[in-house]
């Protein structure tokens, strides 16, 4: 009998919580469409506005201020655009400026020209170089519209979390926008949009336990919003249109609601697990990398790299020993290329580095599978390079 694999790679795709399921199963059963004024319209339109309230619940937001998307992806595309709206007045943003770190869905600059987006620098430990995004936004011309910064809370790679409150201060001391990805911090840090300053964060339901196919994009309040991307029907009072995916959006509220009240306990339990698989990894071979060791970062993450081993083989190797982990972003349709995240922390991009991620089910003998894993690919690269 085959041994059970170890699931390892929850920054990709958290294992759905029974409680989502059980919301996205028993609402995805149910009739009647949620713009529909009859009571099976209504019941939707009950699932979705409760939803609404404990997604915002979780993130300190009001339940107005969150607008459901089919995922992190859309939110991005929604809010990185140059229109804007001030109440009822035009806004115009002339400049966006994104970290070199950022997440695909990001860094690829939504609804801006290419010629109207600038990276700004990493520093080697993963964070983003505050004082050349201060420099940049000082000399930012105010004459093209506001500037727009999107900083993610944690790095996808490397679990790196970034100094966000202090962006958010160069931000808004020129008036500018700040655009947050949560997606990773969101459930694995204490997360409120007011303690942390932000005017728009970025949330998806599959990295919380929840369904795929939800997510959301959260603002600081109503009066300030991006032009929608999606036009039709007006649902979510216009900003995004198209039946609401009412099933995946029940059970992200569900999975916000878990999350939300055990985010410390979870966080606790998580940091002494990812501590003991780096400790046996630097004894088992101690040439191993791990990256983004020297910041501050998720309490889940690790982002190791073995001399000698390339992402993609290394992936593979770990797969036919049982271990699912990544090479970083899952997003790229099964792809293994150079990491961006590297380049902009002045590494080699060609480089293998792989992920893994941890979550509150992870047991001892998913550590145990994967550090036996580790153990004999890291034995097999020293005698070929002993050979």
């Amino acid at each position: 009998m085959d041994r059970p694999r170890a699931y390892m790679d929850w920054n990709a795709t958290a294992p759905l919580l029974p409680e989502a399921r059980e919301a996205f199963l028993r609402v995805g059963s149910m009739d009647g469409n949620p713009s529909s004024v009859h009571r099976e319209g209504r019941a939707i339109r009950a699932e979705i506005e409760g939803a609404r309230r404990k997604v915002a619940a979780a993130l300190g937001a009001k339940p107005a201020d969150v607008v459901f998307t089919s995922g992190a992806t859309e939110a991005a595309n929604l809010v990185l655009t140059p229109d804007f709206r001030m109440g009822r007045s035009p806004l115009r943003i002339g400049r966006l400026y994104v970290s070199a770190i950022e997440h695909k869905a990001v860094f690829e600059g939504g609804r801006f020209a290419k010629a109207d987006v600038a990276v700004v620098p990493a520093q080697a430990d993963g964070t983003v170089d505050l004082a050349e995004l201060s420099s940049m936004l000082n000399g930012h011309d105010r004459s093209s519209g506001l500037p727009m910064v999107a900083l993610m809370l944690a790095n996808n790679e490397t679990g790196v979390i970034q100094p966000v409150a202090e962006a958010a201060s160069l931000v808004h001391a020129v008036g500018g926008i700040l655009v947050v990805d949560a997606v990773q911090a969101f459930g694995r840090t204490k997360l409120d949009i007011a303690d942390v300053d932000v005017d728009f964060l970025i949330v998806s339901s599959h990295k919380i336990g929840g369904p795929k196919g939800a997510g959301a994009l959260v603002a600081r309040g109503e009066a300030m919003m991006p032009a929608a991307l999606i036009h039709g029907g007006g649902q979510e009072k216009g900003h995004r249109s198209g039946t609401e995916n009412a099933a995946a959006i029940a059970g992200f509220g569900v999975a916000a609601e878990v999350v939300a009240g055990e985010v410390e306990a979870r966080a606790d339990a998580m940091r002494s697990a990812r501590h003991a698989i780096e400790n046996r990894m630097r004894e088992i071979a101690p040439g191993v990398m791990i990256l983004g060791s020297h910041a501050e970062r998720l309490p889940n993450t690790t982002f190791f790299s073995l001399p000698g081993l390339k992402s993609e083989t290394g992936q593979i190797a770990f797969d036919l020993e049982g271990v699912a982990l990544s090479a970083g972003s899952a997003c790229s349709s099964g792809k293994v290329g150079e990491s961006h995240v590297l380049k902009a922390m002045g590494l080699d991009p060609r480089m293998g580095a792989l992920r893994i991620s941890i979550g509150t089910s992870t047991s001892e003998q998913d550590i145990e599978r994967t550090l036996a894993a580790f153990a004999k690919i890291a034995g097999r690269l020293s005698a070929s390079r002993a050979a």
